[in-house]
């Protein structure tokens, strides 16, 4: 059972306002210690909200806060059952159950965002992938809506938002989102702020609270991108974000081995209403994606521990060798995004975007490695690494510039394999 310390750090935390506990508001801006009324909880009734939250949603906390969860939520509590929630492959449901239909909810659904909103600290929802999640978002705004965005961001939230913008759907602004006078001053004609930090492959670390708490006080609905960050070292909703979303194939699901998106928030009118959305336009998330990516959570602490040490060093390796032009890693004390990652994450995670001279350059190095993968995507158990200028779309960054996803090898492995590439 908690106890009244682990109490008082969950709740500076802000993790009792997370999926399910009766303490959660819809307003984004409510302090974590404070009913939606605003009566601030004594510490006695923060004790019993707690224990109330560990029951429900089975995450158990070890004595330390400052220590990692142990990954328990979206389990059941009954005698017999088994650990964890085995996959329902069903379409249908009998009469008189909580779930009639298949595409309105699923067990293996549900346990996954139990777990994942008790991490990030509000009520989750999953979809069939990162791009579902982003697209059920957006199309809750109405017709010529104003939407901000980082002009580095995602190449799929950019191509989506430029589709819908060519359509006359929305107005699609991009900016500099780490200028933080850029960002709060692109602010009064918006209905919509899109975010992403780290962005997505420059590694620019937004100034979050200011922007966050610039956009709520203009009204501005806010949306983080968080898939790079993970919860474990950074927590949107508590800085003040409307909804964050996760591409769960990434880090989540960790195994290149499933697609998924996620939602989570703690407003409920949106909550609900994404869920209708993602019920009516079905873009629900696969069974057994739900299973692998709640197994892949299990394990997140492990895998960016190990991933975010091998980054430091090997960030710190690449940025003294010869043919090594920038290394962009927040964690480097010279890296222009140091300071400001430094106060708002509790880790500069495990991705590194490097530059050599030329794209040349960078497609030998990347042939010519043989532990570290080719490939697009990121998060996994596996190094992979991405020249990102061969896309579509990526223009604007430089040609040289390699994103390289740091897995759970062995870290001297993978500097000899690049040490060995960049002969």
């Amino acid at each position: 059972m908690a106890t009244r310390r682990q109490a008082d750090r969950l709740s500076r935390s802000g993790w009792l306002a997370s999926a399910g506990c009766p303490c959660r508001s819809r307003s984004v801006s409510m302090p974590a210690h404070q009913t939606p009324t605003g009566v601030v909880l004594t510490p006695e009734r923060r004790l019993a909200l707690l224990q109330w939250a560990v029951k429900v949603s089975g995450v158990v906390i070890e004595d330390d806060y400052d220590s990692e969860f142990r990954f328990c939520a979206g389990r059941s509590d009954r005698a017999g059952d088994p650990f964890n929630v085995p996959p329902t492959f069903a379409s249908t449901y009998r009469d008189g159950g909580a779930v009639g239909y298949g595409r309105w909810g699923n067990p293996s659904w549900t346990a996954f965002e139990t777990a994942l909103g008790a991490l990030e600290g509000g009520a989750a929802l999953a979809f069939a992938s990162g791009q579902s999640a982003i697209a059920a978002v957006l199309e809750t705004l109405p017709m010529g809506a104003e939407v901000v965005f980082p002009a580095d961001a995602y190449l799929g939230t950019r191509q989506f938002l430029a589709d819908v913008a060519t359509r006359g759907r929305f107005v699609c602004r991009g900016i500099d989102a780490t200028n933080t006078a850029e960002a709060i001053s692109a602010l009064k004609s918006a209905d919509l702020l899109w975010l992403e930090s780290p962005t997505n492959p420059m590694l620019g670390v937004v100034d979050l609270a200011p922007v966050l708490g610039a956009a709520n006080s203009n009204g501005v609905l806010s949306v983080v991108d968080n898939t790079f960050a993970t919860p474990l070292l950074q927590k949107p909703l508590d800085l003040g974000a409307t909804a964050v979303i996760h591409s769960a194939s990434k880090f989540i699901g960790g195994h290149s081995d499933l697609l998924l998106g996620c939602i989570v928030t703690r407003d409920e009118d949106l909550r609900q209403r994404l869920h209708s959305r993602r019920t009516l336009h079905g873009g629900i998330p696969g069974t057994m994606e739900a299973y692998l990516a709640l197994r892949g959570l299990r394990t997140l602490a492990l895998r960016l521990r190990q991933g975010q040490a091998s980054a430091q060093r090997l960030a710190e390796r690449l940025a003294d060798h010869r043919l090594v032009t920038r290394v962009r890693y927040p964690g480097l004390v010279t890296d222009q995004w140091h300071v400001r990652a430094s106060k708002q994450m509790s880790g500069f995670g495990a991705l590194i975007s490097f530059e050599v001279a030329d794209a040349d350059t960078a497609d030998r190095l990347v042939d010519g490695l043989r532990l570290i993968v080719g490939g697009t995507s990121l998060g996994g158990v596996e190094s992979t690494i991405d020249r990102r200028n061969r896309w579509p779309g990526e223009e604007n960054v430089p040609a040289g510039l390699l994103r390289l996803s740091v897995g759970i090898e062995d870290c001297d492995d993978l500097w000899n394999d690049l040490k060995s590439a960049l002969q």
